[in-house]
Order: structure tokens, then C-alpha cells, then sequence
């Protein structure tokens, strides 16, 4: 299939959403599909066959576009335009694949160009605008009416977990199927020698998260749950990596008032394929997450790691994680900061959990599994193209709110 394929992030970045995206491309490069990326301007470039990518005007007052709604991300979206409709006047595209608010885009081009897409879909983005934007809360209503639009006429919502796709089944899909994430931790590799405890002279045990600061992710509440913990025991250290500079600042500071500040490591960002060897590190895993739906791509690595993983007790978390494989917490700074404390004092438990989550990882989330998911997805797609295109009626199940393949 020739595939017009529209990313709004920096691709390609080690973080969440471009991670995700890398995942599908390469996919479709092995499937032999014929790909026009549009993207934004940052991002290292990434090589696959048949996989083309198209970057927007390079705009020098803008960098260092961070996930979440921004004026970056607006300005960026908007130059989008100037490279997709060249490709459209040039090229005869049998499907769009857009990821997150490009699908406004992919709607607009199903009605003036009749080209079906697929709407991957990582968040919802009236929920994600609201959360971010209190101020929009009055405004809500119309932001569902337009996410609900877009949903309703996807030739299918590929959601990233279970509770989005509950979510959307109000606004009636044609198609749902969940591609969840997968763990990134077989693609690093194993000879890079890093040693955080002798690095950052650290004696006991070594308390680690691993992503971006942004608000959602609770790094407030896992700063004040730490300090809590320090009045129970001393036995470990909290080292954070990831995070743009400005975040990781403002995190400094806020360990310097609860006067923890030398129990605390900022790292900042790292490489994806040294993800590995950091979480070997690590004697516990931390996700503090306070809001999203989504489940975080890190939760998958997290577990694959084999080692101890304690997180919220959220439905972005619990459509994944339960009792068995991670130590839930209510996102509230004592009861997180209880769960830590027996994590660091029970050595048995931190095995037993570890074992558990990695052993749920190998069976369902390789990449393997998301490479086969995908190629059926894909398959079922082209199945839709070729019967529409020839006219004939879609043979189509009765609706069926959600499917994984």
C-alpha cells in the first residue's frame, strides 16, 4: 500500500510517542509498505526501506518541542500542512495513518480526497487539553464533539490500552483494535559499562524513574513520598533520569525545600538503547503517574527489567499492572511513600514482584507479538482498500467494541 503517514512530534526522540512511532514504521518497512512520513522539523533521522521522511520548515525560535499541548506543537502542526498538501496534489495515497491531532488532518483529507485513514491514537486529547488547560474545562464539550467526529470516521482507532478504547466506544467506531506498547529493553545493547552506585557514591539500595518531568507524571508526589520515606529509612537513594533542563530545575529546587536534595540524582536524558543497563541498576522501579488514561511505555521496560516496580494505583497503570506483578499506591504522598518504605525493607518481596512482571512481559508484549498484531491489523486494512476499490461491499461483523488481533 502507498501510506501517507502524518506524526506530529519530533521524530525521531527517545521518548514516549516517537518511540511508538519508530515501532510502527518499522514495521511496515518490513512489511514492504511504501511510506511518506510527515514530521516535525527536530528529531534525529531514521533509515528504513521504502520509509520516506518529509520534515516541516526548520523554524529557528523553536525547539525542543516537549510532549503535551504547547504553541510549539500548534506552530509546528500548522507547517504540517505546507508539506502534506504537495504530497497529496503529487502522489495517489491508499490510506492516511495519522497519529494523535494529525487525525484532523486525515479527516479534512478523507472529505476532499476520499482517502480512508486510521486514527492512532495514544490519548484523548480533549482529556489531555483539559487536564493541561484547566481554563478549557468550560469549552469541554466542544472538544469531545471534535475527538468524537474524528473517531466515528476512522476506518479504525488504534488506541494504545484498554481504557481508552473504552472511552471511545461512546462515539460509536466502525473498528477498534488495541495495539498496545511494548518493552524496548531488546533493542539496547549489552556492552555498555555504566555503574550509578560507585558514580554517585550511593551505598544502600538505589530507587529509580525513568522519563519525562512533566506534571503528569507525578514527580511531585514520588519527591514528597521520598521525603517521607527518609523519616522510615535511609537504605536508598532516588535517582531520576530523563527530563528537559528547565524541569529538572524546577525538581532541584522543590528537593532542596523538602531537604533531600543529597539523597536525590538528576541524570537527565540518557539514551534509549542504554535503557537496559540503567535499569540493572536499579533495586526498585518507580511510575507516580497522577494523570492520563494511557498506560506508560516505560511500565513495559519497567517490568521486562526484572526488577520491582511500584505505581499508582490508576486505571493508567492497573489495565496493565495488579497486585501480582507490582506494589500499587494510591497517588497520595503517605500511602506512596508506606509501599515504598516495605519495597525497600522486604528483599524477598522485591523478588518475588520482579519475577512476575518479567515473566508477563515475555509472554505478551515482545516486539514480535506487536509486529504480528500489526501485520494483521495491516492485512485487514488492505482486505478494506482492495474491496472498496473494486466496489464491492464490505463484508463487516456487526460492531464490536473493542478487538485485539
Amino acid at each position: 500500500m502507498k501510506i501517507l503517514f502524518l506524526t506530529p512530534q519530533p521524530i525521531y526522540q527517545d521518548r514516549g510517542s516517537p518511540i511508538a512511532v519508530d515501532l510502527v514504521l518499522r514495521a511496515l518497512s518490513e512489511r514492504q509498505e511504501f511510506v511518506d512520513a510527515v514530521t516535525y522539523h527536530e528529531g534525529k533521522d531514521i533509515e528504513y526501506e521504502n520509509i520516506s521522511i518529509h520534515r516541516t520548515l526548520n523554524v529557528p525560535f523553536i525547539r525542543n518541542i516537549q510532549a503535551g499541548f504547547s504553541w510549539k506543537k500548534i506552530v509546528c502542526d500548522f507547517l504540517m500542512i505546507f508539506k502534506v498538501i504537495p504530497l497529496l496534489l503529487r502522489k495517489r495515497y491508499q490510506l492516511v495513518h495519522a497519529v494523535e491531532e494529525a487525525v484532523f488532518f486525515a479527516l479534512l483529507i478523507k472529505f476532499l480526497f476520499k482517502i480512508p485513514y486510521v486514527y492512532d491514537m495514544d490519548s484523548s486529547l480533549a482529556q489531555q487539553m483539559v487536564e493541561q488547560l484547566p481554563w478549557l474545562a468550560p469549552i469541554a464539550p466542544i472538544l469531545n464533539y471534535f475527538e468524537g467526529l474524528a473517531v466515528k470516521n476512522a476506518l479504525v482507532v488504534v488506541p494504545v490500552c484498554d481504557a481508552l478504547a473504552k472511552d471511545i466506544e461512546k462515539y460509536h467506531p466502525r473498528k477498534i483494535v488495541i495495539l498496545q506498547d511494548i518493552s524496548l529493553l531488546n533493542e539496547t545493547p549489552s556492552n555498555v559499562q555504566i555503574n550509578l552506585k560507585e558514580q554517585l557514591g550511593i551505598s544502600g539500595l538505589i530507587l529509580m524513574y525513568v522519563g519525562n518531568l512533566q506534571t503528569y507524571q507525578g514527580i511531585d508526589l514520588l519527591l514528597e513520598s521520598y521525603a517521607l520515606t527518609l523519616n522510615q529509612t535511609k537504605q536508598a537513594d532516588l535517582v531520576i533520569i530523563g527530563g528537559a533542563e528547565t524541569d529538572i530545575q524546577k525538581y532541584k529546587e522543590l528537593s532542596h525545600k523538602l531537604g533531600i536534595a543529597s539523597k536525590v540524582h538528576f541524570l537527565g536524558p540518557k539514551p534509549v538503547e542504554h535503557l537496559a543497563v540503567y535499569l540493572s541498576q536499579a533495586d526498585i522501579l518507580v511510575s507516580p503517574r497522577t494523570k492520563g488514561r494511557n498506560t506508560p511505555m516505560k511500565i513495559y521496560s519497567y517490568l521486562h527489567s526484572g526488577k520491582p516496580l511500584l505505581a499508582t494505583d490508576m486505571p493508567t497503570h492497573t489495565q496493565i499492572l495488579d497486585e501480582k506483578v507490582a506494589m500499587l499506591a494510591s497517588p497520595e504522598p503517605q500511602a506512596f511513600a508506606d509501599k515504598m518504605t516495605c519495597l525497600i525493607k522486604d528483599q524477598s518481596l522485591r523478588l518475588k514482584l520482579g519475577a512476575a512482571g518479567e515473566e508477563l512481559i515475555e509472554e505478551q508484549y515482545s516486539y514480535n507479538a506487536f509486529r504480528k498484531k500489526l501485520n494483521q491489523l495491516f492485512d485487514w486494512l488492505k482486505s478494506e482498500i482492495d474491496r472498496d476499490q473494486e466496489g464491492t461491499p464490505p463484508k463487516r461483523a456487526p460492531y464490536t467494541p473493542m478487538e485485539t488481533f
